[in-house]
């Protein structure tokens, strides 16, 4: 069992589902892949607010995640599996001959595993190679949108997409979303799904958790003044009509891609919403 359910000793506690940690086989980051992280409060270089609610939290550190997988040939060696607190996923930390490297723990991977990433690559959970060599069927993560650019598809917990078909140089893969799309052939995919897929479950049972990761209280739109907010204001509890932004846009029933959006024809088929139903 990934998650646990505490005893109610505390108000905090009673609702509270924390993550056991059972894959978890070290609780010190390697200090060579660890950069300082500056907290930025939700305010731009003049100080002002632009993002509402964030604030305070724990100190961390980012831990360099290695998504380009661009050691080919080298056969790395799993030495542990971590908490990384800037993600959902856990991380794992890999020896590759004299080279220490970070890569997004897949479902499964145990430690003293070996994985390997380039062309000609058996398709085993955790190893990397092109889209144009996997069978069909996979379920992959950590997928290229542009050969070398990096995994930028299916990283948090839980995450995988299933490789559907191959046609020319494309390869048409189903996202989590719903959404069907082609990518090129050549980019790089790992196999498997995104390990602690329990991490949905997870309750933070309390406001206090929110605050240790840097979340401020958010205020309801219908909650505020009309001067504060155009869901604001009224006699008593208001809907506030059509839910919408601080600056008017809709939430709910409006497009939110660009219309002239370069990739738009690499997309087969929509993701599911309420408004494709």
């Amino acid at each position: 069992m990934a998650v646990r359910r505490l005893n109610p000793t505390t108000p905090g506690q009673r609702f509270r589902v924390a993550n056991a940690f059972a894959e978890i086989t070290a609780s010190k980051p390697e200090k060579s892949l660890l950069v300082s992280l500056s907290k930025s409060g939700g305010r731009n270089n003049q100080g002002k607010i632009t993002s509402r609610y964030i604030g305070g939290g724990h100190k961390r550190r980012y831990r360099i995640i290695d998504f380009k997988r661009n050691n080919f040939g080298i056969v790395g060696e799993v030495m542990t599996v971590e908490y990384d607190p800037n993600r959902s996923a856990f991380i794992a930390l890999v020896q590759f001959g004299e080279e220490k490297r970070y890569i997004i723990a897949p479902a499964g991977l145990k430690v003293g595993q070996k994985i390997e990433q380039g062309t000609g690559v058996s398709p085993e959970v955790g190893n990397a190679l092109p889209l144009a060599e996997i069978p069909l069927g996979t379920l992959v993560h950590n997928i290229e949108m542009n050969p070398g650019q990096g995994a930028k598809i299916c990283r948090s917990a839980g995450s995988y997409a299933q490789l559907m078909a191959r046609e020319g140089k494309y390869a048409a893969i189903k996202l989590p979303s719903g959404e069907s799309r082609l990518i090129l052939a050549a980019c790089l995919a790992t196999i498997g799904s995104v390990g602690n897929q329990e991490h949905s479950q997870e309750r933070k049972g309390k406001a206090g958790r929110s605050r240790w990761m840097g979340v401020r209280p958010r205020v309801r739109p219908s909650a505020m003044n009309p001067v504060d907010h155009p869901m604001g204001g009224g006699e008593g509890r208001n809907k506030g009509g059509q839910p919408r932004s601080r600056n008017l846009i809709y939430s709910q029933g409006q497009k939110t891609r660009a219309p002239k959006k370069g990739s738009s024809n690499m997309i087969i088929e929509r993701r599911k919403s309420k408004r494709n139903k």
